[in-house]
């Protein structure tokens, strides 16, 4: 419960998206990670943190001589600003997953 209310304290929002509704989904701006309890010790993620396309995880591709964030048939150019987003998004997930509970 204290990795949940860091999370929300931090500005992360619960998301449903199919097919992970036995998830938690945490969002913040246009990141997202699924996250499953872990017994008597929090919370862990349950994949590496994602973009979202349309709302749903997307995929991060090299095209061309770029990347991109695919989901399904649509993409969005892995700007050098979406990109940092996303690390800065993983960095404070897994701070707070990692910080040793309060006492």
């Amino acid at each position: 419960m204290q990795v949940m209310e860091r999370l929300i304290e931090a500005g992360f929002r619960p998301i449903a998206i199919p097919p992970y509704e036995s998830a938690l989904c945490m969002r913040k701006g246009e990141c997202v990670a699924a996250l499953a309890p872990v017994p008597n010790a929090g919370m862990k993620l349950l994949a590496p943190p994602s973009y979202l396309v349309d709302g749903n995880f997307s995929v991060k591709l090299k095209r061309g001589n770029g990347e991109i964030f695919v989901w399904k048939k649509r993409a969005l150019a892995a700007t050098p600003e979406r990109v940092r987003e996303l690390e800065s998004f993983k960095k404070e997930i897994q701070e707070i997953l990692e910080s040793p509970p309060k006492q």
